[in-house]
């Protein structure tokens, strides 16, 4: 009888311990590393290059500028929320960050491939200095102090992982737009399919150097259809009989499918090298595409138009003036403002995207139908709904 009792007691201990062992590992993720440009930057660019933004930049969620280029969250910050981890950090940000679950190492107007000139211009007219292979050195230097200062404190710090989230973090990945659309608007078409190969060859020496660094799983996400930014269908010079029924720009979003195909093929290689790590290519640019040509079936009055712009039209997008600026225009005083209703919008500036646009992508990626091969990501963490 006592033998009986002792051990339904131990069986009842055993289930309470599974029970909070099941509570506290919501994720097998313990952090995320982001690697990329304005599409999933938190304030990095604007950390290395004051002054930050002003409003309307953060109105809907923040309500007030954080350095991210959207009236609200991006989809690495719903990403972040449905594997219940904070938002990340950007690297380049020394005041009030904490790196504990991840850091953010993208920045805006970064490419993959080294830039020819290192001046930090706005928008699709310049790039960043901190392309791919210097967020990836940053990655290195960060591991180090990591683990150096682990090895000094016994990680007695709330700011900073322990070393083992370098094996046990989601690293993402989500560039190459800015090499695009330059290369592209230099050298149209015809020059642009030689130069698909060095940024998808670029992004998988990211992932086998991360690889080294003790990463596993990574989600590479597709190239946007940037042929349906406002922002290039005025600023890339093209003919009109190259524009398709929705208004995008064709031959530039060609460009994008024929190098989308080309990542997924280098990823598929890659995969099959690192044989024990998780390379999912994750084709966004399918829900965005959809977004554009069908702003109404998810909710949106608007496709290509931006909210935040100048000029009304199809476009509400001026090279003169972009969104939060005021400039002197035909000898007035006016500002690039926001629409009162981002949420009827998929594009925020004619670049960007709304957090509204951006929290459908993300829906659509924890669906898990955009993932090649499939990546069981219910299976790894307990998914959370996004609002």
């Amino acid at each position: 009888m006592a033998d009986q009792y002792s051990s339904s007691i131990l069986l009842l201990l055993l289930i309470t311990i599974i029970i909070f062992m099941n509570v506290d590992a919501k994720c097998s993720f313990q952090g995320i590393f982001n690697f990329g440009d304005s599409n999933s930057d938190t304030g990095g660019f604007f950390a290395a290059f004051p002054p930050p933004l002003p409003l309307p930049f953060g109105i809907t969620y923040f309500h007030k500028p954080t350095g991210r280029l959207s009236d609200g969250r991006l989809q690495i910050d719903f990403l972040a929320q449905a594997l219940q981890l904070p938002f990340l950090s950007p690297y380049l940000d020394s005041i009030g960050s904490d790196y504990s679950h991840g850091v953010n190492f993208a920045t805006s107007a970064s490419p993959v491939l080294r830039p020819n000139g290192s001046d930090p211009i706005r928008g699709v007219t310049g790039v960043s200095p901190f392309y791919l292979d210097v967020q990836v050195k940053q990655m290195e230097e960060f591991k180090r102090r990591v683990t150096e200062r682990y090895e000094k404190t016994l990680n007695n710090t709330t700011d900073l992982p322990g070393p083992d989230i370098f094996g046990k973090a989601l690293y993402t990945i989500y560039i190459g737009h800015n090499d695009m659309v330059h290369r592209f608007a230099e050298v149209g078409l015809g020059g642009i399919r030689p130069y698909e190969l060095r940024i998808s060859s670029g992004i998988t020496k990211a992932i086998k150097k991360l690889y080294r660094l003790g990463g596993r799983t990574f989600f590479v996400q597709n190239l946007n259809p940037m042929g349906c930014y406002a922002a290039v269908l005025v600023l890339v010079p093209h003919d009109p009989s190259d524009v398709d029924a929705t208004g995008c720009l064709a031959t530039l979003n060609q460009a994008i499918e024929d190098f989308n195909s080309l990542l997924k093929d280098a990823l598929s290689k890659t995969r099959r090298e690192l044989q024990d790590a998780n390379i999912i290519y994750v084709d966004t640019h399918s829900i965005i595409s959809q977004l554009f040509r069908r702003p109404k079936s998810y909710g949106f009055r608007y496709g290509i138009k931006a909210c935040c712009g100048y000029g009304g039209g199809p476009y509400n997008f001026d090279a003169r003036i972009f969104c939060a600026e005021s400039a002197v225009i035909d000898g007035r005083n006016v500002t690039a403002g926001a629409c009162c209703d981002p949420c009827d919008y998929v594009s925020w500036s004619g670049i960007h995207f709304t957090e509204a646009a951006n929290k459908v992508i993300v829906e659509a990626i924890l669906s898990e139908t955009l993932f090649d091969p499939h990546f069981p990501l219910k299976k790894y963490c307990d998914v959370q709904p996004i609002g």
